[in-house]
């Protein structure tokens, strides 16, 4: 069996560890400034932010067709593949696992669609799981297992550095918005059954940080597997890098999975200097 692995741009792995995993990707879209764009590969974080503060409209984002995967899973196929492994976006957060498994039955080997119920770099540590896995010569029934464990134990807390974008995009209200913005207030964000949803808030950028740190080391207290966390942001690297050194300063054990900046699609909805971390526990070897 040789077995390829497939995701999809919002796993926000670049290019680089992508070739290096040896794992396709299909794109997810951005509508913006009248013009469909290719997720991380022709529209990235930078060019939203840039365009939205010159006064241009927030922008649409739009799925995968199953066409663009059935590209890439006949890509797959005439270069060896006799199975496919197909890691997608939470299903509750976009109609990209749905694309994917419409394309499945239209290619003449087996293809297994996994619903991450993730997003971003929770759904990029999938990814990296079942590369690690597959060079292992796990096979695919084990590898299954292994991410359904990551899965399980996926954690997500981010905060965002301006209400607007959640706002703009409906997600608050614009009184509520106004108001978090009048006291400083940073909402505390996270991913419950595949959906973002408010876990509290805190006010001004240093509660937020200790808030996180916080709800990370109870989370470590109820899951004693080794744990592995990784940092993210949008635009703002030092938000990310100094929640690092916090959480390393705090005490708790963790492997550094790294620190991954959020593609577009999700740029879109949660806008600049957004910053977090993801983490789960060791599957079973």
């Amino acid at each position: 069996m040789k077995l390829a692995i497939v995701t999809d741009s919002t796993c926000d792995l670049p290019a680089a560890e992508l070739e290096q995993l040896d794992v396709y990707r299909v794109p997810l879209y951005v509508n913006f400034q009248g013009k469909l764009l290719k997720d991380w590969l022709e529209i990235n974080p930078k060019d939203i932010i840039a365009g939205v503060a010159a006064g241009a409209a927030l922008p649409s984002t739009s799925q995968p067709s199953p066409q663009d995967f059935e590209v890439v899973y006949k890509q797959a196929i005439a270069e060896g593949a006799t199975d496919i492994l197909c890691i997608t976006i939470s299903s509750d957060l976009s109609g990209t696992f749905q694309s994917a498994n419409i394309a499945a039955g239209n290619v003449e080997i087996p293809v297994k669609v996994f619903d991450s119920r993730a997003a971003s770099i929770g759904l990029g540590d999938m990814v990296k799981e079942a590369a690690k896995l597959r060079a292992k010569g796990k096979e695919l029934d084990s590898i299954v297992k292994a991410l359904e464990h990551v899965r399980d134990t996926n954690y997500v807390l981010f905060t965002v550095a301006s209400l607007e974008y959640l706002q703009k995009n409906g997600r608050i209200g614009g009184a509520q918005a106004l108001l978090g913005s009048l006291l400083n207030i940073k909402p505390i964000l996270t991913v419950e059954d595949g959906k973002v949803a408010a876990s509290g808030r805190a006010r001004g950028t240093k509660k937020a940080i200790k808030e996180l740190i916080d709800r990370s080391q109870s989370y470590a207290q109820t899951h004693p597997r080794p744990l592995k966390i990784s940092f993210l942001h949008i635009q703002d690297v030092e938000a990310a890098e100094t929640l690092r050194q916090e959480l390393k300063a705090s005490g708790l054990t963790y492997e550094d999975m790294g620190t991954y900046e959020i593609g577009a699609v999700i740029a879109s909805h949660a806008g600049p200097g957004t910053f977090g971390l993801y983490m789960h526990t060791e599957p079973d070897a």
